[in-house]
């Protein structure tokens, strides 16, 4: 492996550890990132010059560490401040002799999603601090301009630095609130790219693969978290799909449409073991019910049918859960599968009557357009096509829309 190749590889492998070990003590996350910067920098010029060292992220960590304690004393820190940052390195120098190196992303990720950060800006952070990404990646990646999510990611590590947001595990009676949103930070990462079925968008494609990539991190560091399982394997049966998403011309195609020999097995297959092991603790949560739906719709390529009454069951555990309107919303349409339409549009109508606000959730009228569509029911099912097509984003479903509208 040539030099420039195996930076990247350690960049990406790495990054995260060495900057949760380098700003772990003083919190300082940017000045960190800099130094971090500055050592892979000089990797670049280096190791092709006197060869790759034989432990590339202990050579990066003292350039690192070097690059932070000169910064402090260019910016004429106060000698006790100066003191503690170097104390600190110290400190960290020595754990990284051990053989087992210590890995503080997980308090990294902690930090990301402390509740004095904004929510919208935790994912964004997350993907920086754990990843390296740039600020006008994620920019580009969530859809917002690259000086607007460069000021929000420099307010957050300010935020850290200036509240004292420590790098540890919460407490036992803290630890749902954080944790979850971990979990979440993670996962709305994951539906950026998502969003992007086609991979057109350089900036967002792989992003899905880079939250899988956090997903795994996060279950080396808990291992034995079933919650973590649950969003690992959720994630992999959604990426498995994604060949199948589109048609050679950027159609879109449905789920229960879709060429099951484009899924890609080896995904299905772990997720399906890892949603086995998450089993085995009896802690249900959301992810593990989420991945589990998910596997209820793998079933059609191993058996050649969903496994609707399960997707059933399980929608009705997570609305029950969760109380999420959206659930509510996906009980019906699998009811709608289960039974019939009329059976379908009956829970609809119940659903929206409790949750009214989903009048205007583009999802909840292109259900009730094909389910009044089945029943005959044109007029009603015209309109409601007129509010699904006006609500819906992706070009490529709004054609999908107007084509079933069209055969009315």
């Amino acid at each position: 492996m040539d030099e420039a190749r195996l930076a990247e590889r350690v960049a990406r492998e790495s990054y995260g550890r060495l900057l949760a070990l380098l700003a772990a003590r003083t919190r300082d996350v940017a000045a960190a990132e800099d130094a971090l910067a500055d050592a892979f920098a000089a990797a670049l010029v280096a190791w092709p010059r006197s060869g790759a060292p034989a432990n590339p992220e202990a050579w990066l960590f003292a350039a690192a560490r070097r690059k932070l304690i000169d910064a402090a004393r260019r910016a004429k820190t106060a000698s006790e401040g100066e003191s503690e940052i170097i104390r600190g390195i110290e400190e960290i120098e020595a754990d990284m002799a051990k053989v087992d190196l210590p890995d503080r992303r997980l308090g990294l990720m902690f930090a990301c999603t402390h509740p004095a950060i904004e929510e919208s800006v935790r994912t964004p952070l997350m993907l920086q601090a754990v990843l390296g990404f740039s600020a006008e990646r994620i920019a580009t990646a969530f859809l917002v301009e690259p000086g607007a999510m460069s000021q929000r990611l420099v307010r957050a590590k300010r935020k850290i630095l200036d509240a004292g947001i420590g790098f540890d595990v919460p407490e036992p009676h803290a630890w749902t609130d954080r944790f979850d949103a971990v979990l979440d930070a993670i996962y709305a990462a994951y539906g950026a790219g998502w969003s992007d079925p086609l991979g057109a968008d350089p900036e967002r494609r792989d992003l899905s693969e880079e939250a899988i990539w956090l997903g795994r991190v996060l279950a080396q560091q808990l291992p034995n978290e079933p919650e973590v399982l649950g969003l690992l394997a959720l994630m992999l049966h959604l990426e498995a799909r994604r060949p199948a998403r589109r048609d050679a011309e950027g159609g879109y195609i449905p789920l229960d449409a879709q060429d099951v020999l484009k899924w890609r097995r080896p995904e299905m297959d772990e997720a399906e073991h890892l949603l086995h092991v998450a089993s085995k603790a009896n802690q249900i949560g959301r992810y593990q019910l989420e991945g589990a739906i998910q596997s209820a719709h793998a079933a059609r390529a191993y058996s050649g049918a969903a496994d609707w009454p399960a997707i059933v069951m399980l929608y009705g555990a997570l609305a029950n859960l969760t109380g999420s309107p959206v659930a509510h919303l996906n009980t019906a349409a699998a009811i709608a599968r289960r039974d019939h339409a009329e059976a379908g549009l009956a829970a609809l109508t119940n659903v929206v009557e409790r949750f009214p606000s989903l009048q205007e959730y583009q999802p909840y009228w292109a259900l009730r357009a094909d389910l009044c569509a089945k029943l005959g029911r044109r007029d009603d099912a015209y309109a409601a096509y007129d509010e699904a097509i006006v609500r819906e984003k992706d070009a490529a479903i709004r054609a999908f829309l107007e084509q079933r509208q069209a055969l009315l």
